[in-house]
């Protein structure tokens, strides 16, 4: 991944006549995979399902006190998860990814993805979706704050310029997506916010 402490988890699917078996979480197997150091002894207290309607536009939210981080997966239809650095310092400030995920109930394997606290997060689908995502903290609607994905301080270079053009037009129609969602922080407006210091690169 173009920000290495952005994780894609690949599990494998053991298929035959009637169907496929998979383990979509084992504990064990992060622990042991070094790549994967960042996560072990994380612990997963709260756990989200969400279904989307084509055009719908989520995020970008970022949560501290509790810190929130997610695991990301594609139960059905297609998410295309949206990341965006916010941490203080940080090589790749105000950089976003895009990562396409879709569904296929044919395939070998499927993903999640990791995005831990220090970025904002959120998704775009063009199908019908269903996701469901582990959060390392529960919600705390006292202690969260959003980055529009309409913000025009937000760089896009790290993205696939393909999904880029995606987005821009879900965008540009008539998306799904909230008020708040749609007017939340730039990210200049957000770094002048003194919560901003909540996120900074090498302390969370």
């Amino acid at each position: 991944m173009p920000i290495p402490e952005v994780k894609l988890l690949r599990f494998g699917r053991f298929g035959d006549a009637r169907g496929y078996f998979t383990e979509t979480f084992r504990r064990s197997d992060i622990e042991r995979h070094p790549e994967l150091a960042s996560l072990s002894g994380l612990s997963f207290p709260q756990m989200n399902e969400s279904r989307s309607r084509p055009g719908t536009v989520r995020g970008l939210h970022f949560q501290w006190n509790p810190y929130m981080g997610k695991l990301v997966r594609t139960l059905t239809g297609r998410m295309v998860d949206i990341v965006l650095d916010i941490r203080r310092g940080s090589p790749t400030l105000g950089r976003a990814l895009l990562v396409d995920m879709p569904y296929a109930d044919d395939s070998d394997t499927s993903e999640w993805i990791w995005v831990p606290p220090g970025f904002a997060h959120g998704n775009y689908f063009t199908t019908p979706t269903r996701i469901e995502y582990l959060c390392t903290g529960e919600w705390s609607p006292t202690c969260e704050a959003g980055i529009s994905p309409l913000a025009p301080d937000i760089d896009w270079s790290l993205a696939d310029a393909a999904l880029k053009s995606e987005l821009d037009a879900v965008l540009a129609g008539a998306p799904h997506i909230t008020d708040k969602d749609r007017d939340g922080f730039s990210m200049a407006s957000w770094l002048a916010d003194g919560r901003s210091d909540n996120f900074v690169f090498g302390r969370i």
